[in-house]
């Protein structure tokens, strides 16, 4: 009974010692060596086997059994060890530490974003202050304020998303102006960019969103060469020196007098062209004098307050910087497209 103990001893003793082996193996020869070492013909349970038939022949079947349990948790623990070191020779072979790494794929910003964040960074420099406001505007902030009553044949070119009777999608961010005089006092200096909304059909030159900056300045004494002299700095700094500016006179219920800007055209230089219709240039903008009846509805007074406000599609400079001949591009998220800015 005591060779029988000390046999099974010596079993548990083998399985301990290969188990430890094979968990610390690096590679298929030395899972080969271990291998050979336990199982092989010479090896330390090979060895034990061989002892069987010295024993009696009641004490046969019980260490035959230990053998072959120790034989086949051996196995098993070598085949799972060999399992896991393939697989890990096969990821070496597919990823070559030693090659240079390929870089990933950098993120950029979209080119409207650029050119919005560019506007920003111009009239930040000229003192202005950059305001957001809501998207989703009352009627009076969006119009009547701004000095256009129900009636105001103007809001014909405003076809709006209302979500109520007087709550819609802002048509401009010239509401963002209203709420700020609302609450503070001049003097004012302010960009409001933005997303602005129109039921507009869409074509290579409209789209139902779209982005516009608007501006104001009210101060005592502000006159239309106040204006003009903000403008001309911003276009110089936005498509360069050699750039023109031209003020024309025009119509918006908000401003007056009111005035479109254009530039010279930057692709032929105002000689005229495709682009430009061949007039020479390129119109960018509304501007003018901020209406007496819209201070008036702010509380400010204007015999004593004046202010110029000002507003663009910045879509419109995008492409015009740019060369753009689409303003659909801006939406359609092709990769094609965004990659070149």
């Amino acid at each position: 009974m005591g060779k029988v103990s000390s046999l099974q001893e010596e079993i548990k003793r083998i399985e301990r010692e290969a188990e430890e082996l094979i968990s610390s193996a690096q590679s298929e020869e030395d899972l080969e060596r271990i291998r050979v070492g336990f199982l092989g013909k010479k090896g330390k349970l090979t060895l034990i086997r061989r002892e069987l038939g010295n024993l009696p022949p009641e004490e046969r079947p019980l260490i035959g059994r230990l053998v072959n349990e120790a034989q086949e948790k051996i196995s098993s623990a070598l085949e799972t060890r060999y399992a896991f070191i393939k697989s890990l020779l096969q990821e070496r072979e597919r990823i070559d530490v030693s090659l240079p790494g390929i870089p990933p794929r950098l993120g950029r910003k979209h080119p409207l974003n650029q050119v919005i964040d560019e506007i920003k960074e111009i009239f930040i420099g000229l003192g202005f202050e950059v305001v957001e406001g809501p998207e989703i505007e009352t009627e009076y902030h969006n119009f009547i304020a701004l000095n256009i009553p129900p009636e105001h044949p103007v809001r014909d070119e405003h076809d709006s998303f209302y979500i109520t009777d007087d709550i819609l999608l802002r048509t401009e961010t010239s509401a963002v102006q209203i709420r700020v005089m609302e609450s503070r006092q001049p003097p004012i200096r302010i960009i409001a960019p933005g997303r602005v909304f129109r039921r507009d059909q869409i074509d290579a030159t409209h789209s139902h969103t779209f982005h516009q900056v608007e501006g104001l300045m009210v101060d005592k004494g502000v006159t239309f060469s106040d204006l003009k002299g903000v403008l001309t700095l911003f276009c110089e700094r936005m498509f360069g020196k050699n750039v023109r500016m031209r003020f024309r006179p025009d119509y918006f219920p908000f401003t007056e007098p009111s005035a479109d800007a254009s530039i010279s055209c930057i692709i032929c230089g105002g000689e005229g062209c495709r682009v430009c219709s061949y007039s020479g240039w390129l119109e960018i903008l509304g501007c003018g004098m901020v209406h007496p009846q819209v201070l008036r509805n702010v509380g400010y007074d204007p015999d004593e307050w004046q202010g110029f406000a000002f507003g663009m599609g910045a879509e419109r400079i995008a492409m015009l910087k740019y060369g753009i001949n689409d303003i659909r591009l801006f939406l359609e998220n092709d990769l094609r497209f965004l990659k070149q800015f």
